[in-house]
C-alpha cells in the first residue's frame, strides 16, 4: 500500500511540473529526444536501437556503471533504458543511502517481480560515494538478478568501485557534451512551451547561444541553469551577453576559437615564451584556459616551442613540456593548470635557441635542391659478400676504437662535403655543443664555421 501511495504521489509531481527547474523539465523522455553520447545510444550502438526495433523493446537490460562528467546524461539515460525495458525505476543517491534503504529497495524489487512478473532497474547515483561494506550488500541481488543495477559516477570506476560488482557490470564512457549538442538543447528550451521557454517568445543571437553553450563546458544542466537565469533577468525577452555574464556572474572574455583572437592570443602567448616573460606568458595561457580553450593545443603549442625555440640550448625543456602534456591528459583541469604553468614558466625562464629550427630548414634546402645523393661506400650497410666486393664500408673507421670515440671521416655525400646545417648558439648548454663541434671538425680539417 505504501508502495501505491509513493506512486501517486510521484505521478501527481509528474503531473504538476510547476517550479520544478528548466534543466528537470527538459529532461529527454526517450532516445529520440536524447542528445550526445552517439557512441553509445546511435543506431547499431552498444546502448542504442537495433535497425527496426520500436522504442519499446523489452529486452533484458545488464547492469551497468555510466562514467563520465556532470550533466552528461547518466540519469537520464538511465530512466530511458529502465523504460525501455519495461522495469520499474527506482533512484537511490549514495550520498544519502544507506545498506538500510538498499534492502527495502531489493525486498520491494523481489515481490515486485514474484507478484507482477516486472524487473526493477535499481540506479544508484555517485556510487563512488559507497564504501566497500556497502557496496558489497549489492552484490547477491546483482548476481541473482534480483534488481538490474545502474550506477553512476563522475570517477574512474576502476578505482572506485569493488572489483567483484565492477565484473558483474557493464562499464559504460559518458563524454562531455559539444558545443553543438548544447546548442540544440538551448534552442529547444527556447522552442518548447509545454516543459520549456516557448511562452516567454525570447529572442537569443546565434552568438550568445555560443555563449552559454561554451561557458557550460559540456554540462547540459549547467547550460539550462543558465539559459533560465538569463531569460529572467531579460528585459523585453531579450537575451543578451551582457544578461548572460550577469547569470553566470562571471565576465566573459573575448576569444574566438575560430577566429582572429584566437590567433591573437596564442602568438601573444609563444612571443611572451620567446621573449622571457614569465609573467606574460602565464598572463595569456589563463586568458586561453579561462576562455574555454582546449588545453590540450596549450601545451602542444608549448612542446613545439621546446624545440622550435630552446632545442638544445636547454635540452631539459622538451621533457619539460612533454611531461606537462602527459599530466594534463591524466588529470585534466582545474588541477592541469598547475603542471601547465609550471612548464610556461620554465619555457620563459630557459636559455633560448631556433638552431633547431635553422638546422632542419637548411637540411631541407639542401635536399631539395640536390636531390638523392649517393650515400658514401664506407658508411653502407655491407650484409651480403657482394655488397663488400663492391666496396660497401669499405674504410669504414668505428669510432669507439679511438681515443675520445671520435674519429674524423666524412659521413656527407661528396657534393655536401664541408657543408654545415647547424650552427649552434651560445646559449646555454650550446655553448658546450659549439665548443665540442669546433674542436671535432678543427681535427677532421673542416672549416670550423661558415
Amino acid at each position: 500500500m505504501g508502495e501505491q501511495n509513493s506512486d501517486l504521489f510521484r505521478h501527481a509531481a509528474k503531473a504538476d511540473r510547476t517550479g520544478q527547474p528548466l534543466a528537470e523539465r527538459m529532461r529527454p523522455r526517450d532516445l529520440d529526444e536524447f542528445v550526445g553520447q552517439a557512441h553509445l545510444v546511435g543506431a547499431g550502438r552498444i546502448l542504442g536501437r537495433r535497425a527496426g526495433e520500436s522504442g519499446d523493446d523489452r529486452r533484458p537490460l545488464p547492469s551497468l556503471i555510466l562514467w563520465g562528467p556532470p550533466g552528461t546524461g547518466k540519469t537520464t539515460l538511465a530512466r530511458i533504458l529502465a523504460g525501455r525495458s519495461g522495469a520499474r525505476f527506482v533512484g537511490l543517491s549514495a550520498v544519502q543511502a544507506g545498506v538500510k534503504d538498499l534492502r527495502e529497495a531489493v525486498a520491494q524489487a523481489e515481490a515486485r517481480l514474484g507478484e507482477l512478473r516486472q524487473r526493477t532497474v535499481l540506479f544508484l547515483d555517485e556510487i563512488h560515494r559507497f564504501n566497500k561494506a556497502q557496496q558489497d550488500a549489492l552484490l547477491p541481488h546483482v548476481e541473482a538478478g534480483t534488481v538490474t543495477l545502474i550506477g553512476a559516477t563522475t570517477e574512474n570506476p576502476s578505482f572506485e568501485v569493488n572489483a567483484a560488482l565492477l565484473s558483474r557490470c557493464k562499464v559504460v564512457r559518458l563524454e562531455a557534451l559539444t558545443d553543438g549538442d548544447l546548442r540544440t538543447l538551448v534552442d529547444r528550451a527556447i522552442a518548447d512551451e509545454s516543459r520549456g521557454l516557448g511562452r516567454l517568445a525570447l529572442t537569443i543571437a546565434p552568438e550568445v547561444r555560443d555563449l552559454i553553450a561554451r561557458e557550460a563546458s559540456g554540462d547540459a544542466r549547467r547550460a539550462l541553469f543558465t539559459l533560465e537565469v538569463a531569460a529572467e533577468l531579460a528585459a523585453g525577452g531579450v537575451i543578451t551577453s551582457a544578461i548572460v555574464e550577469e547569470a553566470l556572474q562571471k565576465k566573459t572574455l573575448l576569444y574566438d576559437k575560430g577566429g582572429d583572437e584566437h590567433y591573437n592570443v596564442i602568438s601573444a602567448f609563444i612571443k611572451s615564451m620567446r621573449g622571457s616573460d614569465p609573467d606574460a606568458a602565464v598572463y595569456w595561457m589563463t586568458r586561453m584556459l579561462e576562455a574555454g580553450e582546449d588545453p590540450i593545443f596549450v601545451v602542444r603549442r608549448m612542446v613545439i616551442f621546446a624545440s622550435e625555440d630552446i632545442g638544445n640550448a636547454d635540452p631539459r625543456a622538451l621533457s619539460v613540456a612533454i611531461s606537462a602534456l602527459e599530466a594534463v591528459r591524466l588529470v585534466g583541469l582545474p588541477e592541469g593548470t598547475l603542471p601547465m604553468t609550471q612548464a610556461a614558466v620554465y619555457l620563459a625562464c630557459a636559455p633560448k635557441s631556433n638552431a633547431v629550427l635553422t638546422t632542419y630548414a637548411a637540411a631541407r634546402k639542401a635536399v631539395t635542391e640536390e636531390g638523392a645523393l649517393p650515400v658514401p661506400l664506407q658508411i653502407r650497410n655491407a650484409p651480403t659478400g657482394l655488397m663488400k666486393q663492391m666496396g660497401y664500408g669499405a674504410g669504414y673507421k668505428y669510432p669507439h676504437d679511438f681515443e675520445g670515440h671520435y674519429v674524423a671521416a666524412d659521413y656527407l655525400p661528396e657534393a655536401l662535403r664541408q657543408r654545415h646545417f647547424y650552427h649552434p648558439s651560445q646559449s646555454g648548454f650550446e655553448r658546450e655543443l659549439a665548443e665540442r663541434l669546433s674542436a671535432w671538425r678543427r681535427a677532421a680539417g673542416l672549416p670550423d664555421d661558415e
